[in-house]
């Protein structure tokens, strides 16, 4: 991994450790569509209402992750998030044949996860300031790594068990906990405390008086929701429209480790774009949305599997772009209230994997294919429009 060796040994570390928890995630995640309409007999409505509860599980999770960052501090939030993540999946193979006891294990697998993820970015944009856009990138990439190995083995493994999934998750969740532990203390007794948010900056007003401060977070949050909404055609459309064409699972994790591949191969030619058309996070997110749109219109015109893999192949461009620069976007212009915008933000965010799964497991059982990718073009539209209105909204406050 020789595009690690240009960072210090902590950021290492930190790196290496995300990609095994991404790794264990990605045995679980896609198939999770599968399991509940394959495994277990449901339907896709269904499958995605355990999806909506997992989601709704995450809103609250990324909301009370950003608000206890400063309360409880990063060391608690994080070790203690991870162990109960763990737990959950540990129980997931004992309550799966109780329907009401799996969908309420689901939801607390979303809450818990969902509490880490402002946690690590606040994190990381305070102790890495200086290079925190490049150590999100970085960070993503290598996730995305493990995303391609998750999703390589997760096809393989469904075959042989699907609880061996959710055993795996939860000990990788537990070597990331252990990990997350270990590094905290050392840098609590060698820099004689974890209060890295005070260093450069203060926290300065009450949750109600920064929820005001609309321009930061609102448009972006809406155009992220939107986003993720039309995303969720791979699990409420693509997934059942392969199982039903009689195609073997295989072909859908195949598409997911496609994309966790080109996340890696793709690094020149988003550099390149970043260059010369997107150089802020403003218009990062607004090019991302456009890749989107033009994946899902091809699965629309073409809704065959090598129409899937260009879908895919233009999503993940899309994907490239947007997801380093919302917090990055969120790190630069807040500052020291980052971790309450990350969680606010990715919050709303998270309610387009709420409703989208549970919207698109109607549809897709009413239509098929057809009005889930018209829904996901509507939404990618949608999308773009509210990043073209952020953007606009933060080149006026810079020129006022």
């Amino acid at each position: 991994m020789n595009w690690l060796q240009r960072y210090p040994r902590e950021i290492q570390a930190l790196l290496l450790a995300s990609l095994i928890n991404s790794t264990g995630s990605a045995l679980m995640w896609p198939l999770t569509t599968m399991y509940v309409f394959g495994e277990l007999g449901r339907s896709m409505q269904d499958a995605g209402l355990v999806i909506l509860l997992q989601s709704l599980g995450g809103i609250a999770g990324q909301l009370v992750g950003g608000a206890m960052y400063h309360r409880i501090g990063v060391k608690k939030l994080l070790v203690g998030s991870l162990l109960i993540n763990a737990l959950a999946l540990f129980a997931l193979p004992i309550v799966s044949t109780h329907w009401p006891l799996y969908m309420l294990t689901m939801l607390i697998t979303g809450f818990s996860s969902a509490m880490t993820l402002p946690a690590i970015q606040a994190f990381v944009g305070f102790r890495f300031a200086s290079r925190r856009g490049e150590i999100f990138n970085t960070i993503y990439v290598g996730n995305n790594i493990g995303v391609a190995l998750g999703t390589a083995l997760s096809g393989p493994l469904a075959e042989i068990s699907f609880p061996l999934t959710f055993v795996l998750n939860g000990v990788t969740c537990l070597v990331f906990a252990g990990y997350f532990f270990v590094y905290l203390n050392r840098i609590d007794r060698r820099e004689g405390g974890l209060t890295i948010q005070a260093k450069t900056t203060k926290r300065e007003g009450r949750a109600l008086a920064l929820l005001m401060n609309t321009r930061v977070y609102l448009y972006m949050g809406l155009g992220a929701l939107f986003l993720w909404l039309g995303n969720c055609i791979w699990n409420g459309g693509i997934s059942p429209t392969i199982l039903s064409s009689g195609q073997p699972a295989s072909h859908y994790s195949i598409l997911w480790t496609l994309n966790g591949v080109l996340i890696f191969a793709f690094q020149p030619l988003i550099l390149w774009i970043k260059r010369r058309f997107a150089s802020l996070p403003e218009s990062q997110m607004t090019a991302g949305s456009l890749f989107y749109l033009s994946g899902y219109v091809v699965i629309l015109w073409i809704p065959h599997y090598g129409a899937m893999v260009l879908a895919m192949i233009l999503a993940t461009v899309g994907e490239m772009l947007f997801q380093p620069a919302m917090p990055a976007f969120i790190s630069e212009r807040t500052q020291a209230n980052a971790p309450f915008y990350l969680g606010v933000s990715g919050g709303i965010a998270q309610g387009g994997r709420v409703i989208g799964p549970y919207i698109m497991g109607v549809l897709y059982d009413q239509g098929g294919l057809s009005p889930v990718a018209w829904l996901a073009v509507a939404s990618a539209v949608l999308s773009c429009g509210f990043f073209v209105l952020n953007h606009r909204l933060q080149r006026s406050a810079q020129a006022g």
